[in-house]
């Protein structure tokens, strides 16, 4: 027997009322909203009857309610989890796929604004204006000159991750005349060339980039890229910037490379902890620039965010292929548990 209303839950809120709007019209879709505050013993029961779970963004999802394996076992009609943004850490992908639950993000609806962040930092950085502003805060701007910064112009970016907001940052760096050069080793040297940069390993991006901008997921093959090592290589007046995810780079050894001038400052808009304590080292020194994990967070992003997100929940529970589905191998189990749970098969993954 069909299920005639799918219990999708969510916490809190969504970055923009327009998924409220479009999920709260449709007649076949339960939205179920949720409260951190909520003792868990009342949350549980909503959360094993539900079919889908939009999961929270990492600087406010809490425990328990992470996408993990402990979760999965105690929500026998769960069949789907979405992330809140692009990034999608917060879910156990292996856990889901074995489990038969497909994972899906919201990877390309905000590129835009992480891509222009990243150029704020850049342009920030090389003309010294988060210096500056500390220096007359402090009243130790006497000497201007002594703030004198850098053209961009002719200066080389390297890109780690050429996806949507690596190559929209590759194309705005070339509106400054800058040199593109781009390290992902999914890509072929022809599709980097024809997303706006030139193919790199990532020794020779290290050794020859001006710029390091940070555009790729955090997985196990990420987690800790850029350690000691790694900052090492990098030129000492090249700066560092990361609008991804915190654990990519590694926030002690960066650190050491920024007081010990291996480099000559970051732009971070992410940490390992979120938001950062105002008393993080990092904060405290006048060649980085830091933002909590902003850089995607525009009125625009949040309405086409919102509004993606959305109907790919209605896609999902009525059982179409979603448009940003991280794990099709899940799709075959997948199907199984569908049809046991909504009454009818899902559409084929072509």
């Amino acid at each position: 027997m069909a299920l005639n209303r799918k219990p999708l839950v969510y916490f809190e809120r969504f970055f923009d009322p327009i998924a409220e709007q479009i999920l709260g019209a449709a007649d076949d879709i339960e939205l179920v909203r949720l409260h951190y505050a909520t003792p868990e013993a009342e949350i549980w029961p909503e959360m094993q009857r539900t079919c889908g779970y939009h999961v929270s963004a990492r600087t406010e999802l809490r425990d328990p309610w992470l996408g993990g394996a402990a979760l999965l076992t105690r929500c026998p009609d769960l069949l789907a989890m979405c992330s809140t943004g692009a990034g999608y850490d917060v879910i156990d992908v292996d856990a889901c796929t074995k489990t038969g639950v497909i994972v899906c993000s919201q990877s390309g609806t905000n590129f835009e604004p992480v891509a222009e962040h990243a150029i704020g930092l850049i342009l920030s950085l090389s003309k010294k204006i988060g210096l500056a502003n500390r220096a007359l805060l402090r009243g130790d701007a006497h000497d201007r000159y002594a703030l004198m910064g850098n053209d961009i112009q002719h200066k080389t970016v390297g890109i780690v991750g050429l996806g949507k907001i690596g190559t929209r940052s590759a194309h705005f760096s070339r509106a400054f005349d800058m040199n593109v050069i781009a390290y992902d080793p999914y890509l072929t040297a022809e599709k980097i060339a024809a997303r706006g940069a030139r193919k790199v390993e990532f020794a020779e991006l290290l050794t020859q980039s001006d710029f390091i901008s940070i555009h790729c997921p955090r997985t196990q093959e990420t987690i800790n890229l850029f350690d000691a090592a790694a900052f090492a290589r990098m030129k000492p007046n090249a700066y560092f910037i990361n609008t991804a995810r915190g654990l990519i780079h590694n926030e002690a050894a960066l650190l050491e490379a920024l007081i010990s001038k291996k480099i000559s400052g970051a732009g971070i808009d992410v940490f390992d902890v979120e938001p950062p304590p105002p008393d993080h080292p990092l904060l405290h020194l006048d060649n980085v620039i830091a933002t909590p994990h902003t850089a995607g967070g525009t009125h625009e992003a949040a309405l086409a965010m919102s509004r993606a997100t959305a109907e790919q929940w209605i896609d999902i529970l009525r059982g179409r292929v979603p448009p940003r589905l991280v794990n099709p191998e899940a799709w075959p189990l997948y199907t199984e548990r569908f049809e046991r749970v909504i009454g009818f098969r899902p559409d084929h993954l072509g």
